[in-house]
């Protein structure tokens, strides 16, 4: 356990250099949630290539469901941008979420284009999943741009520096090393800059009152991230109706 606490540490203090201002303060806020998210045992034995392959199919098929959402409203916030550049930005995201990282799972899941596109009709989410889901909307639909950037941040950021730390390890098995590539990659790590940039950029001219109600966003999606490696690791599915 000191080790995982290490890379905790260490990887707490990389992705704080990596940005400043309020992002780097909802990333402190929500550090501790962060913390126990890398060390849950899905993601350690996904590097030790110990995770039984049924339960990372389930967070695969879980998470091609939520990605189809994700993408979904990164075009509400795109529409709601103050800035056309912000805009631009935010549409290529949503596109990429389908383009590349479902695109990703659909391959280790073995799925055709056709059967990519009928998927989220032949699958039901998980509870975890749809609650996280429906914070999102929540947050995109009612709150400011800020709130809503706040909302779908921790699930580009945290994704991001999972992916690099795992990547000091690597995984023994090809599937699980494929993954850890995917976000451990420039070309995801550009994409978690710019929407950093965008937070920013919402955040400066925002009141306290309304930084304050982001922040409390951002902190319940962190809970939301280590709650998903949690509902992939119990396969969660719902009570049975009798």
């Amino acid at each position: 356990m000191k080790r995982l606490a290490l890379c905790a540490l260490i990887f707490s203090a990389v992705a704080q250099a990596q940005t400043g201002g309020f992002a780097q303060q909802c990333w402190r806020r929500a550090e501790p949630v962060f913390r126990k998210a890398l060390e849950h045992p899905f993601l350690q034995e996904l590097a030790s290539g110990k995770l039984q392959k049924e339960k990372f199919r389930f967070y695969l098929e879980q998470d091609l469901l939520y990605l189809r959402e994700f993408s979904r409203l990164l075009l509400e916030l795109a529409a709601k941008a103050p800035r056309g550049a912000q805009a631009q930005t935010l549409a290529r995201h949503a596109n990429e979420a389908i383009a590349e990282e479902a695109a990703l799972h659909g391959e280790i899941l073995g799925l055709s284009d056709s059967a990519r596109t009928e998927f989220p009709d032949r699958f039901t989410m998980s509870p975890t999943n749809l609650a996280y889901v429906n914070h999102l909307r929540t947050s995109v639909g009612r709150g400011s741009f800020l709130e809503g950037m706040a909302a779908v941040l921790p699930c580009y950021w945290y994704y991001l520096e999972a992916g690099k730390e795992l990547a000091k390890k690597g995984s023994p098995v090809p599937e699980y090393q494929q993954w850890i590539r995917q976000y451990s990659g420039p070309d995801y790590g550009k994409s978690v800059r710019e929407a950093l940039e965008i937070f920013e950029a919402a955040a400066a001219g925002a009141s306290p009152a309304e930084r304050e109600r982001a922040a409390r966003i951002f902190e319940t999606s962190a809970r939301y991230e280590w709650m998903f490696w949690d509902m992939a690791w119990r396969m969660e599915r719902w009570p049975p109706v009798e």
